[in-house]
C-alpha cells in the first residue's frame, strides 16, 4: 500500500495514476494529522508527502518520520511537479527500496550463516567424538545420532559448510 499525503484537489487523480503505475492500493491523507493516524493503523511500502504540508507543521512532520516504519518516504512539491513526475519519482523510490531490502536480507543471511558455522561444527564434532566412545549405551548412541542428523539438516538448510572429523 502507498500513502499519499497531499491537500491538493488533484489527490484522487494522483492516487489513481500511482495505483495504475505501481499496482498498489493508495490511501489519501489530506492532513499530516490524518497521515499519522493511517501510519499507526497500516503498513505502507511508500509514503508520498507534499513538502508544503511539512513546511506548515514541522513538528507533526517529525512525528510522521518516526512512524514511517519500513515505508520509504518520498517528498514532493505538488505545486511544482506534475502527476507524471510524481509517478516516476515514486516508482524509482520503490525500486531503490526493493534493492535495499534485498541487500539487507542477503547481509542478514550471510551473517547468520557465519554465526552458525562455528557452533554447528562444534556440535557435529562432539557428536562424532561421542559416537566413537567405547561402552556408550545404545540409547545414548541413538540420541546422539539424532542430534547429529538434525545438526546436519540445519547445516544443509542454511547452506553452511562445516568441517567435522572424518568417520573411521
Amino acid at each position: 500500500m502507498i500513502l499519499l499525503v497531499i491537500a491538493s484537489d488533484r489527490a484522487q487523480e494522483c492516487a489513481t495514476a500511482l495505483q495504475v503505475a505501481t499496482d498498489q492500493s493508495v490511501h489519501i491523507a489530506k492532513t499530516l494529522y490524518d497521515c499519522l493516524g493511517l501510519l499507526r493503523a497500516n503498513e505502507y511500502v511508500a509514503v508520498i508527502i507534499d513538502e508544503c504540508l511539512l513546511d506548515s507543521d514541522p513538528e507533526q512532520g517529525e512525528l510522521i518520520i518516526q512512524h514511517l516504519g519500513t515505508a520509504i518516504p518520498v517528498y514532493v512539491n505538488c505545486a511544482l511537479c506534475g502527476i507524471g513526475r510524481l509517478v516516476r519519482d515514486v516508482c524509482a523510490a520503490m525500486r531503490r527500496r526493493d534493492i535495499e531490502v534485498r541487500n539487507a536480507w542477503d547481509a542478514a543471511e550471510a551473517r547468520l550463516r557465519g554465526e552458525l558455522r562455528e557452533p554447528l561444527t562444534a556440535v557435529l564434532l562432539n557428536c562424532d567424538l561421542l559416537l566413537e566412545m567405547p561402552g556408550l549405551p545404545a540409547v545414548a548412541r541413538e540420541k546422539i545420532a539424532i542430534i547429529e542428523e538434525m545438526a546436519r539438516a540445519v547445516s544443509d538448510r542454511l547452506e553452511v559448510t562445516v568441517e567435522t572429523a572424518s568417520k573411521a
